[in-house]
Parts: C-alpha cells; sequence; structure tokens
C-alpha cells in the first residue's frame, strides 16, 4: 500500500479582507501540519474572496492577490497547497489556482468551464482556459506555466477540476484520468440551496469512482458577499468510498477534514478502468515535475481538527441554520450593532424575529459564548453579554407599531414572542401620524378619503408610515432593519414599497408563505435540534395571515386579498421557475391539486399573471436575500424580467378563450 494524508478545509472569506482571508488561510495551512495532511485542498478564490464582483477588473487587486501568494510559501513547507485567485494572462482575467509545493510556485491551473448561471456571473470577469493548452507567465522577474496542468509530486499524480469543471456534461475529470492521475482536487464557491448537497456528494462520489481516483473537494463557507451562503460540507472520497465528510453551515472561520487514502488501490482500479491507448496522442499534456515527495505512512487512521458532522437533512433545520449562519455573517461583516424588526404580530415578522435570535443562539452553541463574541468584537455591548439571552436582548430590537386598524391579538402575539426571545421590546402609537397624513391629503383634494375609493391608498399610508419610525429605531442603535417581506408576496407586488420592504437585508424574501407557515409551526413544537422550541409562537400560528390595515369589520386576510398560498405558490414554481404559459399552468395545476374548483383556478392563475407583470419595479427595490433555492425572485442574481413588458396580454387571451371554450 502507497498510503498518504490529504485534507480539504472550508474557509469563512471575505471580498477584499486582505488580512482576515490570510489569517484563515495561515490557519487551514497549520492544522492540516498538525494533522500531519500533505496534500491540502483549499477552497476556490480563497485569497481574494469569490464576490468581488466588478472588482476582479481592479490591477490593484490583481497585484495584492499576488503579493498575498507569494507571502503564503514560505507556509506551505513540506506540503503541498493551493491558492485561488484571478490570474491576467494576455490582457484576459482567468480563475486560478496556484500550486506551491514545499515552498515553492510551480505554476498556475486555469479554470477551463465558468459558472453563469443563476446567483454566479463568472463569465462577466473571468475567460475559460482552453483544454489541452498551456502559456507562461512572468512574476516578479520569474516565469511559470499556466493552463491545463497536471502534476507529478515524487511520483504521485495530481490534477484540478476546479468548482464548475465538475459540474458540466464534459466534466474535465474524464481527461485527467485517462492522464493517469491519482488525486483530483476541486477548490469550489458552490452556493447553498436546498437539497443540493446531495448534488454534490454524488459527482464527488461518482468522480471518485468512475475515474479511479481519490477525490478532495473543499469549499466556501458563510455569508461570503451578502446574497449567497456557502455552506462548507468538504468531501473526500476514494475509489467510490466517502471516507471524510466535513460539517455543513458552520459558524468556524475554517474547519478541516482528513484521510489517509490508498494510492495503489485507485491506481488498481484504473488500470483495469483506463482507455488510454498507446497510440494516443499526448501531445497536449502539461506536467509539472518536482522531486516533493509524500510521507510514508504506516497505519490508516482518518483524523480532523473538528469532528466530521452533518447538519439534519431536514428541510426545517436545514432552513433554519442556513438563515442564521447568513444572519450572523451579515451581522458582523457589516460591523452593524444589531438587528431591528417592525414585529407585527403576524408570520412573517415573527418568522424574521426568531430567525435573528437563532442566528446568534446557534453561533454560541457551536463556538461558544468567547469564540463568537470575539467574531462580534468590534462592538463593546456584544462583549459585555453574559449568556445567549443577554446577547439576543443587545442585538435585537423588535417594535410594534398600532393603528386604530391594529388588534388586540396581533399586540399579544408580538409582544409574547419578543419575550420569549428575549428582545428589547418596544411598543409605539402611530395613528396621530397617519390621520394627520390623511387630513393633509384631504385638505388638499377637498374631500374625504373613503375605504370605498380609497382602499390601496389608505391600506398603504398605514404600512409607509411605519417606516420612518422603524428606521429611527435602527439608526440610533447604529442598527441593520430587516426588511420581512416574503417571496411569495414579491411574486405579486403584495406589499407596501417603503414599508414592509424596508430594510437593508431581507432574511425572508428568497422563501413562499406557504413554507414559511409550516416552518413557524415546527418551531413552535420542535425548533432546531439543541435549541428547543419557540411555544409563544402559537399565538401567531392560529392566526389568518393579514395585513390588518383595513378596518376590523371588513375581516381582511392575505389568503381573501389573493388567493390561498399553496395555490399561489404551486402557480409561481410552473409560471416563474418552469416558464409555463397561462394555459400549461393551468393544466398543470390541475393535475396535481384536481379537487381545486376548475374555474376558480383560471381566475387564480390570471390574477397571478396580472400582477407578476405589473410588479416587476417592486421585486427590483427589494433589499438583498438570501438564495436559498431555484425559485428565487432576485433580479439581480437570478431571475430577470423585463420592468416593461407586453403584460402576457396574448397568453391570457388563450387562457380566457380556452375558459370559453370548456365553461
Amino acid at each position: 500500500m502507497q498510503l498518504i494524508k490529504v485534507g480539504a478545509a472550508s474557509l469563512n472569506q471575505t471580498p477584499l479582507d486582505w488580512a482576515r482571508n490570510r489569517e484563515h488561510i495561515v490557519e487551514a495551512i497549520q492544522a492540516a501540519r498538525k494533522a500531519d495532511v500533505d496534500v491540502l485542498c483549499l477552497p476556490e478564490l480563497c485569497i481574494t474572496g469569490y464576490g468581488c464582483e466588478d472588482a476582479f477588473f481592479s490591477t490593484d487587486l490583481q497585484r495584492r492577490a499576488l503579493e498575498m501568494l507569494l507571502s503564503l510559501l514560505d507556509e506551505t513547507k513540506g506540503m503541498f497547497v493551493h491558492f485561488g485567485l484571478p490570474i491576467l494572462y494576455r490582457n484576459a482575467l482567468f480563475n486560478t489556482v496556484a500550486v506551491v509545493v514545499d515552498g515553492k510556485l510551480l505554476g498556475f491551473v486555469a479554470k477551463q468551464h465558468l459558472a453563469g448561471d443563476g446567483v454566479h456571473y463568472e463569465p462577466r470577469w473571468f475567460k475559460p482556459w482552453k483544454a489541452d493548452f498551456a502559456g507562461e507567465i512572468e512574476i516578479s522577474g520569474s516565469r511559470y506555466p499556466i493552463g491545463d496542468l497536471l502534476f507529478n509530486c515524487g511520483g504521485l499524480r495530481v490534477g484540478f477540476e476546479i468548482c464548475e469543471d465538475a459540474w458540466v456534461a464534459e466534466r474535465t475529470g474524464g481527461p485527467l484520468a485517462r492522464r493517469g492521475v491519482d488525486l483530483m482536487l476541486n477548490p469550489s464557491a458552490s452556493h447553498f440551496a436546498f437539497e443540493k448537497r446531495h448534488v454534490r456528494e454524488r459527482f464527488v462520489l461518482e468522480g471518485s469512482r468512475a475515474f479511479g481516483v481519490t477525490y478532495i473537494h473543499s469549499n466556501l463557507v458563510g455569508n461570503e458577499s451578502g446574497r449567497v451562503i456557502f455552506e462548507g460540507g468538504s468531501l473526500i472520497a476514494s475509489a467510490g468510498e466517502l471516507v471524510a465528510r466535513g460539517p455543513r453551515l458552520h459558524f468556524a472561520q475554517m474547519s478541516l477534514i482528513s484521510a489517509v487514502v490508498d494510492v495503489d488501490k485507485t491506481r488498481m482500479i484504473q488500470s483495469r478502468t483506463a482507455s488510454f491507448q498507446p497510440d494516443m496522442n499526448t501531445s497536449g499534456e502539461h506536467w509539472i515535475t518536482t522531486s516533493f515527495v509524500a510521507k510514508k505512512i504506516t497505519t490508516v487512521t482518518v483524523s480532523s481538527t473538528r469532528e466530521c458532522e452533518s447538519p439534519n437533512s431536514e428541510k426545517m433545520e436545514t432552513f433554519s441554520r442556513a438563515v442564521a449562519l447568513g444572519l450572523f455573517d451579515y451581522l458582523r461583516k457589516a460591523y452593524s450593532r444589531g438587528f431591528v424588526v417592525s414585529l407585527s404580530g403576524g408570520a412573517d415578522s415573527a418568522a424574521v424575529a426568531v430567525l435573528v435570535s437563532l442566528s446568534l443562539r446557534m453561533a454560541i452553541k457551536e463556538l461558544g459564548l468567547k469564540q463568537a463574541q470575539k467574531l462580534l468584537g468590534y462592538y463593546d455591548a456584544f462583549a459585555s453579554a453574559e449568556n445567549a439571552d443577554d446577547l439576543v436582548k443587545k442585538a435585537l430590537t423588535c417594535v410594534y407599531q398600532a393603528t386604530r386598524n391594529s388588534g388586540e391579538v396581533t399586540l399579544r402575539a408580538a409582544t409574547a414572542i419578543a419575550k420569549g426571545l428575549n428582545a428589547t421590546w418596544h411598543v409605539i402609537d402611530i395613528d396621530p401620524i397617519v390621520v394627520a397624513y390623511i387630513e393633509t391629503i384631504e385638505k388638499e383634494l377637498g374631500r374625504k378619503l373613503t375605504w370605498k375609493e380609497d382602499d390601496i391608498t389608505l391600506q398603504n399610508i398605514q404600512a409607509r408610515v411605519r417606516s420612518p419610525s422603524i428606521w429611527m429605531f435602527a439608526n440610533i442603535k447604529n442598527a441593520l432593519l430587516l426588511a420581512t417581506s416574503n417571496r411569495s408576496e414579491a411574486a405579486v407586488g403584495y406589499a407596501t414599497m417603503d414599508g414592509d420592504t424596508s430594510g437593508g437585508l431581507s432574511p425572508i424574501a428568497g422563501i413562499d408563505k406557504a413554507f414559511l407557515r409550516l416552518w413557524l409551526r415546527w418551531m413552535e413544537t420542535t425548533g432546531p435540534k439543541g435549541l428547543g422550541n419557540l411555544p409563544e409562537l402559537s399565538m401567531v400560528n392560529d392566526q389568518q395571515p393579514t395585513a390588518e390595515l383595513r378596518p376590523p369589520e371588513r375581516d381582511q386576510t392575505d389568503e381573501s386579498d389573493l388567493m390561498p398560498y399553496p395555490v399561489l405558490d404551486a402557480i409561481e414554481r410552473a409560471a416563474i421557475r418552469d416558464k409555463k404559459a397561462p394555459l400549461e399552468v393551468y393544466h398543470t395545476l390541475r393535475a396535481i391539486m384536481p379537487k381545486l374548483d376548475s374555474e376558480l383556478l383560471l381566475n387564480y392563475i390570471e390574477r397571478f399573471f396580472r400582477l407578476w407583470a405589473r410588479n416587476q419595479w417592486k421585486r427590483e427595490r427589494y433589499a438583498p436575500s438570501f438564495h436559498l433555492d431555484d425559485e428565487n425572485l432576485d433580479p439581480k442574481t437570478w431571475c430577470r424580467f423585463p420592468i416593461l413588458s407586453g403584460a402576457f396580454t396574448e397568453e391570457l387571451k388563450a387562457l380566457r378563450a380556452f375558459r370559453a371554450r370548456v365553461f
């Protein structure tokens, strides 16, 4: 047996945060050395951060990245390590990994397939490298190879699939396997989405089996640059067997996994499956040879710097942890002194407040109070907290803003939730401000505003008057105001701009209302593992969702204004995610909701399409939200739609013609 020890580290990096990014890289290298790791895989673009956006074009960024690379060389004594950074070659920018062995820079492997869908926009900044091609660049007076490179380290052969290179149909691992590599390293910046980890695990396992190699996958973790949450979850597989799995969605700044693998075993598998033929043209191969030899290992052991764990895969638990991690990182990376929530006593604002509490409590549970406070060390009040309850009190402010149309039920619910979370709690009466606005406009118009003629106006002024007050709380506390609109509302514009959409971050804008209601029930009765439930949520869960903006006698509910949320969400998935026309949506929903009245369904579909087309301008103005699945409506990262359009006029004519024929 030829045994070597390999490792993969997940890092919580931040774009352009040179000192902190370097600190995390060095921490990973030192932990790997302590664990006797010979080959260490680090995440994609770990030097600069993945989400630098157009700053990648900055020559200063490129220069600083190279300077950091050179400063890291001495850290790699006795190891094979790589570092991700952008490299300019012939005036084109490439996403690369710099391969460093035993303190010496050997060359740069360039990414061949760029992620340009959804939340990823790599083709805007980088060019794809051509397979089987290599060139040279000069750095500090020395010349180094760049391109489609392989590395022979004392007989150990190493190749790379850089993130997207492994997700495409013609993945680069095939040619690497035919060239006889022993290790495939996959440095990644792979974002979180529900169930995506299963896909990632499959390509790692299948890559190790089909290619007959040891496959090492490392990933970023945390909220790196605002919208995207990376989930960590490093993986090591050898010969089709998963031998190490790192923690997902962890709050630590670095997590290392390691495993001892048998190179002779994978070579034996390759000898049975390799498609290499003696007359194959190998002129395109670019091997970099070094005398570095991995340390010989005589016993098979597996170790890591922290326990290899995987959070509960159940969707409620995963949602809780993903958004909690996103909020915690946003809090500390924005240097905010807390969060402010306009807590109405309804489902959406309750969910946002609960998620803030979870973000702090999960961080403390995983890291301990002192380490969590260290990460929040920019604010003395956080450092003085004595326990999790105390930290929540200092970091979360909730405010109930009442008008004459607010009810005792929502006030009691909001009060109970705020106290159950141990948030700082305020109740203010904004009705005099609403009345003053109404009377001012009535005076100008020379008439009274009535619910019969001015329904939307009278609803919206109540929602908008809440904005200045809650912004004042946020400004006074130097805290971040969180918007409370969900994705179902965004789809149909059922939100007041500069009202419930006010805020610098919108944590639940990426998730639908039907799921949020189920999640709140789960939080009421069960809650995340080790943190427990919040029974006070029963006071929210037992209500019908309502904006509470019309007089009480009008019995306003969200679903009477719109349609049942499960139906709305099903229409949205078919129409927006699956790009079906109105009539196609009807036939799709008839199959999955056969008991729903057909004419009512037709009405719902027509209403949805009209509201969707009319309200793109609102979605454009939503505060940044977290990406959670492939149903995201964020126009800046996932779901682009014209602000002005034909509003599905012809498509809806076809729907009405069908109605006329059938009914």
